[in-house]
Protein backbone atom coordinates (compact mmCIF):
# COMPACT_ATOMS: atom_id res chain seq x y z
CA UNK A 1 0.00 0.00 0.00
CA UNK A 2 1.33 3.42 -0.88
CA UNK A 3 2.29 5.75 1.91
CA UNK A 4 0.19 8.91 1.91
CA UNK A 5 1.08 12.33 3.24
CA UNK A 6 -1.26 13.98 5.72
CA UNK A 7 -2.31 16.50 3.07
CA UNK A 8 -3.16 13.66 0.63
CA UNK A 9 -5.29 12.00 3.30
CA UNK A 10 -7.23 15.22 3.87
CA UNK A 11 -7.63 15.76 0.11
CA UNK A 12 -9.04 12.27 -0.38
CA UNK A 13 -10.82 11.56 2.91
CA UNK A 14 -14.26 11.62 1.27
CA UNK A 15 -13.23 8.70 -0.97
CA UNK A 16 -12.92 6.39 2.05
CA UNK A 17 -15.19 4.00 3.89
CA UNK A 18 -14.05 2.65 7.24
CA UNK A 19 -15.13 -0.24 9.42
CA UNK A 20 -14.99 0.30 13.17
CA UNK A 21 -14.99 -2.16 16.04
CA UNK A 22 -15.56 -0.61 19.46
CA UNK A 23 -14.54 2.79 18.09
CA UNK A 24 -11.31 1.52 16.54
CA UNK A 25 -10.84 1.64 12.77
CA UNK A 26 -10.05 -1.92 11.68
CA UNK A 27 -10.54 -1.62 7.92
CA UNK A 28 -10.77 0.87 5.09
CA UNK A 29 -11.39 1.07 1.35
CA UNK A 30 -11.70 3.94 -1.10
CA UNK A 31 -13.47 4.63 -4.37
CA UNK A 32 -11.61 7.22 -6.41
CA UNK A 33 -13.45 8.45 -9.49
CA UNK A 34 -10.95 8.79 -12.31
CA UNK A 35 -13.25 9.80 -15.15
CA UNK A 36 -16.94 10.20 -15.95
CA UNK A 37 -17.69 6.46 -15.81
CA UNK A 38 -14.43 4.96 -14.53
CA UNK A 39 -13.12 4.60 -10.95
CA UNK A 40 -10.41 2.93 -8.93
CA UNK A 41 -10.79 0.83 -5.81
CA UNK A 42 -7.81 1.57 -3.62
CA UNK A 43 -6.38 1.27 -0.13
CA UNK A 44 -8.47 -1.77 0.80
CA UNK A 45 -7.02 -2.99 4.08
CA UNK A 46 -8.24 -4.88 7.12
CA UNK A 47 -6.20 -5.40 10.28
CA UNK A 48 -4.90 -9.00 10.20
CA UNK A 49 -6.66 -10.00 13.42
CA UNK A 50 -9.99 -9.00 11.80
CA UNK A 51 -9.48 -10.91 8.55
CA UNK A 52 -11.90 -13.61 7.38
CA UNK A 53 -14.88 -11.78 8.95
CA UNK A 54 -16.28 -10.29 5.73
CA UNK A 55 -15.07 -6.78 6.51
CA UNK A 56 -13.10 -6.43 3.27
CA UNK A 57 -16.08 -7.57 1.20
CA UNK A 58 -18.37 -5.21 3.10
CA UNK A 59 -16.07 -2.26 2.45
CA UNK A 60 -15.68 -3.21 -1.21
CA UNK A 61 -19.46 -3.52 -1.60
CA UNK A 62 -19.91 -0.03 -0.13
CA UNK A 63 -17.49 1.41 -2.68
CA UNK A 64 -19.07 -0.46 -5.58
CA UNK A 65 -22.53 0.65 -4.47
CA UNK A 66 -21.43 4.27 -4.42
CA UNK A 67 -19.88 3.82 -7.86
CA UNK A 68 -23.18 2.55 -9.23
CA UNK A 69 -25.04 5.54 -7.73
CA UNK A 70 -22.56 7.87 -9.40
CA UNK A 71 -22.99 6.20 -12.79
CA UNK A 72 -19.58 4.55 -12.85
CA UNK A 73 -19.62 1.77 -15.43
CA UNK A 74 -16.34 0.05 -14.56
CA UNK A 75 -13.81 -0.02 -11.75
CA UNK A 76 -10.27 -1.31 -11.53
CA UNK A 77 -7.75 -2.02 -8.84
CA UNK A 78 -4.06 -2.73 -8.54
CA UNK A 79 -3.38 -5.34 -5.86
CA UNK A 80 -1.23 -8.06 -4.37
CA UNK A 81 -4.42 -9.93 -3.36
CA UNK A 82 -6.00 -10.84 -6.71
CA UNK A 83 -7.83 -13.89 -5.32
CA UNK A 84 -9.92 -11.70 -3.00
CA UNK A 85 -10.99 -9.46 -5.88
CA UNK A 86 -11.65 -12.42 -8.20
CA UNK A 87 -13.96 -13.87 -5.53
CA UNK A 88 -15.78 -10.54 -5.67
CA UNK A 89 -16.33 -10.60 -9.44
CA UNK A 90 -13.19 -8.89 -10.72
CA UNK A 91 -11.18 -10.25 -13.64
CA UNK A 92 -7.50 -9.82 -14.38
CA UNK A 93 -6.48 -7.34 -17.05
CA UNK A 94 -3.29 -6.01 -18.58
CA UNK A 95 -1.99 -2.92 -16.79
CA UNK A 96 -1.11 -1.47 -20.17
CA UNK A 97 -4.86 -1.26 -20.94
CA UNK A 98 -5.34 1.29 -18.14
CA UNK A 99 -5.35 4.98 -19.10
CA UNK A 100 -2.11 6.85 -18.41
CA UNK A 101 -3.97 9.23 -16.09
CA UNK A 102 -4.16 6.56 -13.37
CA UNK A 103 -0.40 6.32 -13.09
CA UNK A 104 -0.08 9.76 -11.48
CA UNK A 105 -0.38 8.20 -8.01
CA UNK A 106 2.11 5.49 -8.90
CA UNK A 107 4.96 7.95 -9.38
CA UNK A 108 5.30 8.14 -5.59
CA UNK A 109 5.69 4.36 -5.26
CA UNK A 110 9.21 3.03 -4.67
CA UNK A 111 8.48 0.25 -7.18
CA UNK A 112 7.62 2.66 -10.00
CA UNK A 113 7.96 2.01 -12.93
CA UNK A 114 8.49 -1.70 -12.21
CA UNK A 115 5.06 -2.28 -10.68
CA UNK A 116 4.41 -5.90 -9.75
CA UNK A 117 0.82 -5.45 -8.64
CA UNK A 118 -1.94 -7.29 -10.49
CA UNK A 119 -4.54 -5.21 -12.35
CA UNK A 120 -8.18 -6.31 -12.15
CA UNK A 121 -11.40 -4.81 -13.40
CA UNK A 122 -15.15 -5.17 -12.89
CA UNK A 123 -18.12 -3.86 -14.82
CA UNK A 124 -20.85 -2.35 -12.65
Amino acid sequence: MLARSLSELYENIRDFYVHKDNGEIVGCCALHVVWEDFAEILSLAVKPEYSKRGIGSELLDACLGEGRKLGVKSVFTLTYAPVFFEKNGFTKMEKSALPHKIWSGCIKCPKFPECDEIALTKML
